[in-house]
């Protein structure tokens, strides 16, 4: 998926030197280093593979459009997380796919998974950047799809989460954001667009209104740039009775409602269908039932991401002890080729494709990407942060003439 002549060319010309450089030009600036590891190498797309890549996100978003898919997508919304105020689409939409060989021989795209949630779009782009600048890559590759630059992309981005309101009308959402693992996206998303970053027990209700308080002063919120998954607070019964229930009827815009994190979820693979699509299972609708080769499979809960709870190698026994299979799907694997190599190890790596769908536009667009490698079956940058050439990184590509 890499032409070989533009990853000899990086690797010949790669130094230590510079790859310090360009973790320093990234942490420089935050108030804390970035908590994950940051890969010494981008990765450079053939024009085929970005084309097959692309034609599969946009089969997926063609699903997504349908009329019928909040009807198809309803059973996936928890009832104990369920919030007023949906909007009628995602402001955000990630893709994620592997690297796998085909019958033909050729490097293809293959679903791994996808969700209707923000990631580190702020952070990327300066990713994408230092990667250009510190290793001299060539001005005819880039990291942004559908002819966009960084200010193209900046204008967008800032169109989504900021949209017609005042920056210090907007703020940056999360449960303890200052000790999230993507704390340092929050920090560029601040730099750039001057909203504020707070936690849920800094907000204040009057009526049906929010507020908090900026430089002294109480402000009120008209939207919320949502990076709290509710998931991640469910063994906290009582944390909407200690503090502003979000679920309530608010006077205020999400983006993004928190019912897209469910409806586009690993919830959705079941329902997919396409070349680039694994088969997948509802566990608990075939669980009397299961396939005779298991070793193919990979079994995986339904809304945690970041690779946590996944069982590469199943057993039967494995899925004898879970006691919820309603929220848990049955993957076909996804056989990895190695993207490159490094001191005789395979490098393995995801590419996520990342959309932004502002208010007001027919149809998300595809904006620029991440990468995340790994030199072990996970693919996972907290499984990686010891190991050279691995983590967090952005592809390159050439955009179609």
């Amino acid at each position: 998926m890499e032409p070989d002549e533009i990853r000899t060319n990086f690797n010949s010309n790669f130094t230590y030197d510079n790859y310090q450089d360009l973790l320093d030009s990234l942490n420089n600036d935050l108030p804390s280093p970035i908590r994950f590891r940051i890969a010494e190498s981008p990765v450079f797309l053939t024009n085929d593979f970005r084309d097959r890549i692309i034609a599969a996100g946009n089969n997926i978003i063609d699903f997504i459009l349908r009329p019928d898919f909040k009807r198809i997508t309803e059973d996936s919304i928890p009832d104990r997380w369920r919030c007023a105020n949906e909007n009628d689409h995602p402001h955000f939409i990630l893709i994620d796919f592997g690297t796998h060989k085909d019958t033909n021989g050729n490097i293809v795209p293959r679903l791994i998974e996808l969700q209707g949630f923000p990631s580190i779009y702020a952070l990327q782009a300066d990713l994408g950047m230092s990667y250009h600048t510190i290793f001299r890559i060539a001005d005819n590759w880039n990291i942004y799809f559908n002819e966009l630059d960084r200010t193209r992309y900046f204008d967008l981005f800032k169109e989504t989460i900021v949209g017609p309101h005042h920056p210090d009308e907007v703020v940056l959402l999360d449960v303890n954001p200052h000790e999230q693992h993507t704390a340092a996206d929050f920090y560029f998303t601040q730099k750039y667009f001057g909203i504020s970053i707070v936690s849920l027990t800094d907000l204040r209700q009057e009526g049906k209104q929010l507020l908090y308080e900026r430089q002294g002063e109480r402000k009120l919120i008209r939207r919320i740039y949502n990076r709290l998954v509710f998931d991640e607070i469910a063994d906290k019964p009582n944390i909407f009775n200690e503090n502003i229930d979000l679920r309530q009827d608010l006077d205020v815009e999400w983006i993004t409602h928190p019912h897209w994190f469910y409806r586009i979820s690993k919830y959705l693979l079941p329902h997919l269908e396409g070349e680039c699509i694994p088969k997948t299972y509802y566990l608990n609708q075939i669980i009397n039932n299961l396939p005779d080769d298991l070793e193919n499979y990979v079994l995986k809960p339904l809304f945690l991401f970041g690779g946590r709870g996944v069982i590469i190698d199943i057993t039967k026994d494995d899925i004898d002890k879970i006691q919820d299979p309603y929220n848990w799907i049955l993957q076909k694997k996804v056989h990895y080729q190695p993207i490159f190599h490094f001191d005789g190890h395979d490098i393995r790596g995801e590419i996520r494709l990342m959309y932004l769908w502002p208010d007001g536009h027919k149809r998300p667009l595809l904006t620029t990407n991440i990468i995340r490698l790994s030199s072990n079956n996970m693919i996972n940058v907290q499984c990686n942060t010891n190991c050279q050439w691995t983590g967090v990184s952005i592809a390159f590509i050439q955009n179609p003439k």
